[in-house]
């Protein structure tokens, strides 16, 4: 392993780390209590890594000029969480972060806030913080900084792929349950033409006739219950069944928007 990989390792694990620290504390002031932030499961966001790896080397040429380096900070920092977030959507078929409720976004994926907030992260970052790192990687000894960089990178890799096999089951049971939910739409709609049909036939026929309708509208009426009360069974059988990946996923990244189905039932099963 080249010296300089060495390094380039070494800073993306600390800065995705204190990256997802961020994030935690993040969330535990907006929501008062602690969420694991992050699209893995381990103390790590590779955003902020690879954000910060980024600035580190593309901007090394003009790190004494904080204007310069700000809106080169803000640029980077943007066209990254774009094009990550565009990735992941085209990937996964699910939307992670949306800033559409703020003001000046593109498609939702960066707003003007969040790019200002992440070019003065990178001015900290880079003025105050990383010196420090830097020089406790080189006085740290290269051959116990490789193993350890070696136990990261195989728990990284191990993360990832345990991931990415959560959100596809994530993905076939949210399927099931949207399946349904468009099963139940059409069950509803089908007792409600019902009634309406029998109802106009009833007002318009005989009172022996006016039984019959009467008796065949209930029988059907029960009927599409049953098959409603099992699509309902089904349905909380999936929930409960859901992945440990799919609650803290949908507890890290809130606007997720495939989860919107699940939140729904959740809220009706509280009531």
């Amino acid at each position: 392993m080249s010296l300089l990989i060495y390094k380039a390792l070494c800073y993306f694990f600390i800065y995705g780390f204190l990256g997802w620290c961020c994030e935690v504390i993040y969330a535990a002031i907006i929501d008062g209590k602690f969420v694991n932030r992050g699209f893995l499961n381990g103390p790590i966001c590779p955003i902020y890594g690879f954000g910060v790896l980024f600035v580190l080397t593309l901007l090394e040429p003009i790190r004494e000029n904080f204007l310069f380096l700000f809106i080169g900070s803000v640029i980077l920092t943007s066209v990254l969480e774009f094009i990550t977030g565009f990735l992941l959507e085209k990937v996964f078929k699910m939307k992670w972060w949306d800033y559409s409720n703020e003001r000046f976004n593109i498609h939702g994926y960066i707003c003007l806030k969040f790019s200002i907030i992440w070019g003065l992260a990178c001015l900290i970052v880079v003025d105050i913080i990383h010196p420090f790192f830097m020089k406790a990687v080189e006085i740290n000894p290269i051959n116990i900084g490789i193993i350890t960089i070696g136990i990261l990178s195989v728990l990284f890799i191990s993360d990832i792929i345990s991931t990415i096999i959560g959100i596809n089951r994530t993905n076939r049971y949210l399927k099931l349950l949207s399946k349904s939910g468009s099963q139940l739409r059409k069950i509803s709609e089908s007792i409600g033409e019902n009634i309406s049909d029998k109802t106009i036939q009833f007002t318009q026929k005989s009172e022996n006739i006016k039984n019959d309708v009467k008796e065949k509208r209930q029988k059907a009426i029960n009927d599409m219950e049953k098959h409603r009360a099992a699509i309902q069974r089904k349905q909380e059988d999936i929930l409960k069944n859901m992945p440990m990946t799919a609650k803290r996923i949908r507890s890290a990244f809130p606007d997720l928007k495939l989860f919107e189905y699940w939140d729904n039932k959740n809220k009706e099963n509280k009531k």
